[in-house]
């Protein structure tokens, strides 16, 4: 072989310089944090105008004047569908004792600051005896309420939890109900 063929050779062997990170120092760790480091709080978010501003104050405006209204379309998923409206209907057309429970239960806490074991007692024994009388109104709401669902909707398509759905409405002052009352009392749905 001769010194030019060898010459050849080497060089075709040897490698060229790799690309990527050879060639410069390997970066410490402080760096390679400080090159990875992002601000907790980015600035990427665009002014709001205040045409935006009063576009969303109105669609919330909206969407809280059509719940107040019982629209199915801004009402949440647990007031939505016609037996859920029959169900406040009847609830609303009926005078239930569950919508004195609050201020009675503001006025039987004021009379246990009463300094008098008589009045307390009395208090105590009013409370609890309403309960029972409260208790006794749901029953009866529910079993009305569950013949007139079957009598309009059928059995096999009531929905579940109206009971629960109609007690918690009737307990609630009617004035301060959501969605409002639709209807006046005695005026039950058909």
């Amino acid at each position: 072989m001769t010194k030019e063929s060898n010459e050849a050779n080497v060089t075709d062997i040897t490698p060229e310089k790799p690309s990527g990170l050879k060639g410069k120092p390997t970066p410490t760790r402080k760096q390679s944090q400080s090159n990875r480091a992002q601000p907790l709080v980015t600035n990427t978010r665009r002014p709001v105008s205040s045409a935006d501003k009063a576009a969303v104050a109105d669609a919330r405006e909206r969407a809280r004047q059509g719940y107040a209204a019982g629209e199915d379309k801004f009402l949440p998923a647990r007031d939505k569908g016609p037996q859920r409206r029959f169900v406040r209907d009847f609830v609303d057309a009926r005078t239930s004792l569950g919508e004195w429970m609050l201020p009675l239960m503001i006025v039987i806490v004021v009379t246990t600051f009463i300094d008098n074991m008589v009045v307390q007692s009395i208090s105590l024994f009013t409370i609890w005896g309403y309960l029972a009388v409260l208790i006794v109104d749901s029953v009866i709401l529910g079993t009305k309420l569950k013949r007139a669902l079957i009598a309009k909707f059928g059995a096999e398509k009531l929905q579940p939890g109206f009971q629960w759905y109609a007690i918690m409405r009737s307990i609630q002052i009617r004035k301060l109900r959501m969605p409002k009352t639709q209807v006046k009392r005695g005026q039950y749905p058909r």
